[in-house]
């Protein structure tokens, strides 16, 4: 990893990404792709150092209170989250102004951050997305090799059930050949359920994105472990961007039918729509502040 100043640390979304880069090795991953134009190896992880301070600055213009956003680019309880501490820096300056707090991760490391979650969420509105992708612990392994496994990842939802902290679960992506059975949405939808998740996020009719970047690091990965489905899929999808699922159809009809039937919300506007909100007698900011 190495160190930044960076000049700034809150997009126009409400967004924050203290790191640049990851070190997770999920082999689908969409934040490797050329388009970004990241000028460091993917794993030699960036890291904001200044992160904190630049969003305290910020929020202190805040004329209003909204939702503060992380983890939609690069995960923000990645391993070097354990010894530096900047996630937790930034959650504090969070909870301190009476912000509220989406963060979106893999990592059993957000456990680490329960009081600050618990905090948040008393003050405004704290949630927590968790991917899951792949009921198979073994298969887990091979897609996302260096982070916790689902099983882990549910008893993380779990956990957070048990002190009334919201969650919500991001089921994709699904890889054609790989993780796109019934047997697996429905495994992961029964974690889903069991841990009182609010909202199941999916997307159009399942399957993943390829770039160039991300493109030749899952196709390398495909020659590892999954011999002769590269070809399969060059064949069937050249350079496509999106990689649909064939069984795309059929198993998001199985999400949208099971979260009807539980009360969960499905659609990616009404989840996204859910996360921005911030309860609107938090607003105003105090003068005093």
């Amino acid at each position: 990893m190495h160190f930044v100043r960076a000049k700034g640390i809150l997009s126009a979304q409400n967004g924050i990404n203290v790191y640049r880069g990851c070190t997770h090795g999920c082999i689908y991953c969409d934040s490797r792709s050329d388009c970004y134009q990241m000028d460091h190896a993917f794993e030699d992880v960036e890291v904001k150092e200044n992160a904190a301070e630049l969003l305290e600055s910020a929020l202190r213009r805040k004329r209003s209170r909204c939702m503060i956003g992380t983890g939609a680019m690069c995960d923000p309880y990645m391993h070097c989250e354990s010894e530096l501490r900047l996630t937790r820096r930034c959650l504090e300056v969070i909870d301190r102004y009476g912000f509220g707090a989406a963060v979106q991760t893999k990592s059993d490391r957000v456990l680490r951050d329960m009081d600050l979650f618990r905090s948040i969420h008393e003050k405004a509105k704290c949630v927590v997305q968790m991917t899951l992708t792949t009921f198979d612990e073994d298969l887990c392994r091979v897609i996302e090799p260096n982070v916790c496994t689902t099983r882990r990842r549910y008893e993380v939802l779990k956990a957070f059930q048990r002190e009334g902290v919201p969650t919500v679960v991001w089921l994709t992506p699904l890889l054609p050949g790989i993780n796109d059975t019934e047997e697996n949405i429905r495994g992961i939808l029964d974690y889903c359920f069991d841990a009182g998740v609010k909202g199941v996020l999916t997307f159009g009719q399942g399957g993943m994105t390829l770039r160039s970047g991300d493109r030749e690091y899952f196709y390398a990965a495909l020659d590892r472990h999954f011999p002769g489905l590269k070809a399969k899929y060059m064949e069937k999808y050249g350079y496509s961007y999106e990689i649909p699922s064939p069984n795309g159809p059929e198993l998001m009809r199985l999400v949208r039918d099971a979260c009807r039937a539980h009360g969960v919300m499905y659609e990616p506007e009404e989840i996204f729509a859910y996360l921005r909100e911030f309860p609107s007698k938090y607003e105003q900011l105090e003068m005093s502040i």
